[in-house]
Parts: structure tokens; sequence; C-alpha cells
């Protein structure tokens, strides 16, 4: 059948499963738009507030369902605004294919109306970037972008393509489920690196340590390996620790689970590892956040690292085994080669470590964990929790219990603020089962708070929670810690109600500054038909603990008694 290239690229979009997308139209993907138009009512359009909050939600779709996450912009300042989305996803692995349409053909290059190279642009952060100048390569460009935003480490693919394309005829054959699936399969069988004789070796390692930990990473729940994590841990009988990005995978309250581990991570995770040795790291590129200095982690340790991309082996941390290739095929293979065993001496001293230091805070005031920990209460750890990023997202991230994958959302490779509304409206469209509930500051709430019209436009019952401290609450803990208490540009006291611009955009809104309101205003934005804000006025001077020094070996965490104690 002959179609153009607007109705090729939504019946593209049709072959690959999609039934949302996230965008904001302009002259140059009008034909595109009214492609979209004329089937509604097989493909969603959310017209965000801006592309950036396009991008994060199409982010939040792909990590809240495993699907790929889609979003659309016109050309010029249009694609721009996609940039920091594009880049978050890119740092965190999420699948997206961000489609954009440009100028005509004859005016590429003549910096026409709103034209700019925006495949160049994104080049550093992309996975692959296409620009179609002609009709025919425009179903088999859209065919290979999602073919490689989902193949091995997943990543963001950009499809921009010149407005004459849109319009343009040319004869259209359709793929199957069937053909697609096969290419993906095809595609996916090339990816790893590794033999029998390593899946041995791993096993040996396992088995001969008498002091082992598990890290897992967010590649474990991209690979959907939680149930080989879990039973890898069953046999094995040893501590758990994860990173921001991969909670979720190991439940939160099993007893071996000793919580996040790095600059925020707790004590016994941080101790714990460091007494190790041997780390099974699962899907983890050991970034700085989590390993602080890299000479010094796990100095006592043997390491086996298992990952899907070979180009994060031996570039943080030096491994003594690697095994590259799909994690959970990996996992289901070494588990069923191990023996079951017990390490009940290890085992006891990473229980009196979680005893000798808890988290805790203070019960008497109004806090952000008091916060976290009542949503935890009230939601039954089942919510899809997504975040911004600072004091509120560590928070987030050790007070909540999480138990499923792909429950915790949040930017932490490139540390996005202003993430977290947009990726919680593409999380909740996703996943309309779910409470899905955004943890931000007051901060990262004034970035991209004009999503809060997109949430009320489409009645998405979204909860929003700001925690308001009227600062830039992780800036100001390392102004206080490392620069003298010379708050620069860090206070935010000004006149900015945030409750009446929550319901000048169309939300309920309800402000607390008590413990005893916590709990009643949580169920009451739960129960609403529509988005809800809850503003959480909490002390200035409040500090994420614990936490370890940049530059200096996790066994350094230190929490508020550490620098009492210190101080004497």
């Amino acid at each position: 059948m002959k179609l153009n290239g607007s109705e090729i690229i939504v019946r593209c979009l049709l072959e690959q499963d999609v039934d949302t997308v996230f965008g904001y139209p302009g002259g140059a993907i009008l034909n595109v738009y009214d492609a979209l138009y004329k089937n509604s009512d097989k493909i969603r359009h959310i017209l965000t507030s801006h592309e950036q909050g396009a991008a994060h939600a199409a982010d939040g779709y792909a990590r809240a369902s495993g699907k790929v996450g889609v979003c659309m912009a016109t050309s010029g300042p249009g694609a721009t605004n996609l940039v920091t989305g594009i880049a978050t996803a890119y740092m965190d692995s999420v699948p997206m294919v961000a489609i954009t349409c440009n100028v005509t053909l004859p005016l590429l290059g003549k910096d026409s109306f709103q034209e700019v190279d925006i495949a160049g642009i994104t080049m550093p952060v992309t996975k692959h970037g296409f620009i179609v100048k002609n009709i025919e390569e425009l179903a088999p460009t859209i065919r290979k972008a999602f073919r490689i935003a989902t193949t091995g480490r997943p990543g963001p693919v950009l499809v921009d393509v010149t407005k004459d394309v849109t319009a343009a005829v040319c004869e259209f054959t359709q793929e199957t489920r069937e053909q697609i699936r096969a290419e993906k399969d095809a595609a996916a069988e090339k990816i790893g690196n590794y033999s029998q004789e390593d899946i041995d070796l791993a096993i040996s390692m396992i088995e001969n340590a008498k002091r082992p930990f598990l890290y897992v990473g967010g590649g474990a729940v991209i690979s959907g390996a939680w149930q080989e994590v879990r039973h890898l841990d069953e046999l094995l009988d040893a501590p758990v620790c994860d990173t921001l990005m991969g909670k979720g995978v190991f439940d939160g309250h099993d007893r071996h689970y000793t919580g996040m581990i790095g600059m925020h991570g707790t004590k016994a995770s941080n101790f714990g590892l460091s007494r190790a040795d041997l780390v099974i790291a699962l899907g983890t590129r050991f970034s700085d956040r989590q390993t602080g200095n890299p000479k010094k982690f796990a100095e006592h340790a043997r390491i086996l690292q298992i990952d899907v991309d070979e180009a994060e082996i031996n570039k943080n941390v030096k491994v003594d085994l690697a095994l590259v290739g799909n994690l959970k095929d990996i996992l289901a293979k070494i588990n069923k080669g191990l023996t079951k065993t017990s390490h009940e001496l290890w085992m006891s001293e990473i229980r009196d470590l979680k005893e000798r230091y808890p988290l805790h805070y203070d019960p008497a005031r109004l806090t952000c964990p008091m916060v976290i920990e009542a949503l935890d209460k009230v939601t039954d750890g089942k919510a899809i929790v997504t975040t911004d990023v600072g004091q509120h997202q560590m928070w987030a991230a050790q007070y909540y219990t999480y138990s499923e994958p792909r429950t915790f959302l949040t930017s932490g490779g490139l540390g996005t603020m202003g993430y977290g509304l947009g990726a919680c409206i593409g999380a909740k469209t996703a996943r309309p089962d779910k409470i899905c509930v955004n943890i931000a500051g007051d901060g990262c709430f004034r970035m991209n708070l004009i999503e809060l019209a997109t949430a009320s436009r489409y009645d998405i019952p979204i909860i929003e929670i700001v925690i308001n401290n009227q600062v830039l609450g992780m800036v100001r803990q390392w102004q206080t810690l490392y620069y003298g208490k010379r708050y620069s540009a860090t206070v935010l006291t000004d006149k900015v109600d945030y409750c009446k611009t929550a319901e000048g955009l169309g939300c309920k809104a309800i402000r607390i500054s008590r413990p005893s309101e916590v709990e009643g205003a949580l169920k009451e934005a739960i129960a609403a038909k529509g988005p809800v804000v809850i503003e959480c006025v909490i002390d200035e001077d409040d500090k994420v603990f614990p936490m370890v020094s940049p530059g200096t070996s996790i066994e350094e965490a230190f929490d508020e008694t550490d620098l009492l104690e210190k101080e004497k």
C-alpha cells in the first residue's frame, strides 16, 4: 500500500506496540500530528507543557513498563528542549525513541527558520542518531531505531525526519510481530562475551568465598533478572546491597538486605562490603557515587562483575573476573551450577552492623524521612516512587521499602533536577493500576512545575510531594560541611506560594507542617480523582546521613553523631 511519511511513522509505531507518545507540536512536525489525529483511537498522544517534560514522561513510561518510551518535538528549539531528557535516559540506560522533524531538505544547512542539527547535538547522549532525507529509508530507519534502543545496553535513539519526507509517498509493507521479534532476537544473540569456562570459574569463586557480598545495580532491573538475583542469594546466604538504580530488585524487607551503598548508603552496606572477600557486582558500572575512592573500594575482596556492556569492565574498578552478556541468562547458568550453602558467621556480623547503625531521624518534628516512611506505610510499599534530585532523592531511597523492580524511578547518572514530575506522569500513564508519587524538593519543583498543567489537563491522578525547606538542600549541606557555611545562591526564601501555584494549574493542594498531619494528607491525596500537591514544610538544615566525603573510602562513612564526636 502507498502511504505518506507521516502515516508510515504512525504505522511503524503501531508495529512496535506503541500505545502512548508524549510531545509538543510545531510547524515542521505538523504532518505527523495530522496522522496522529487520524489514529487517535490507536495511539494516545499526551501533550506536555514543555518538550523536556515530554522526554522525561517518555523516560518514566519506559522505566515503569519496560517498553520503549516515545517522545516527539518539532525542529529548532522544540528539538533542543528534548536534549536534557535524552541525556538523562542515556546515562541511566533507558530505551527511548525521540522523533523530531526538521526543515525541508532544500533548506537544510542554510540556517533556515527553526533549523538545528539535532542529530549532531545529541550524538554524545544517544546510542545512535538518524537523519531521514529519503522516504524510502523512513520505515527501515524507525524499525532500526527501536531495535537499537532495546538491544544490549538500552538507551535513547534519535530519528530526525525532514518535513518533505513526512509528506512524500511511497510503498509501505507492514512487518508482523513475528518478524520484529525475530530481528530483535537475532540482534540479542550477538550480545555476550563469555564461555562455559567463565561460568565455571565464577561458580568456583562464589563457592570458595567465606564473606561474599551481592552488589546489585540498575542492570538487574533492565534485564528483568530480579528472580535470578533473589535465587542466587537463597543459594548463597549472603548480604545484599543495591545502588540507587538497583532499588526493588532485591526485597527491602529481606533479612539479607543491608540497604543502599555509597555516598549516602547505610553504614551496614559500606562497612560490610568493605569487609567482604568476594563482591558479586550484578549490572552495575561502579559509579563514583557508589564506590567512593575506587582505589580503596573493597580492598580485601575479589570482584566478579557481570554486565551487558563490555565498556564498563575495568573502567572504574579493576575486577578479577568479568562476564559480559545478559545478566538474567548468565545468572540462570550460574545458579544452576551452585550448591546451596550457609554463611551464618558472616551474616551474624552483618546483622550486628545493621543493629549498630540503623537509619534514624527526629520523630518530634516534620522531616522528609518521616513523610517517606508514612508513604511507605499507607501504600504498603507498593507505589511507584519517582524523584527529582537532591536530599529528598536520597531520603526516598533510604526510607521507602522497595520490594519490586521498576517502582523507583530517578535520575541517577545525570542527576537531573526537574526529572521527577514528567517521569511520574509517564509512569502513571504506563501503570494506571499503581499509585504514583513524585518526591520533589522546592528547588527542583520550580524547574518543571508547569507539567502540573499536563497532569490536570488529562486528570492523571499523580501525587506531587514538595519537600519545602526554602533552600537548595543538598548544595547547602555541602556548603555547611565543606564551604564554611557560606550559603552562596542556595537560599530560596521568597514570595512563591506553591499551593496557590498548584491550584492555579488545576491541582488540589495541601500544606502540612506537623507530624500529625502527614498520614491524613497522604490518604486524602490517594483518594483524590486527580493530581494533588502536598507541600511539606521542613527545617532548612536537615541533612542526609550517612555520608561519604568525595574522594574518600566508603569505609569512612559518617553521620551526625560522628560529627558531634569530632567536634568534642
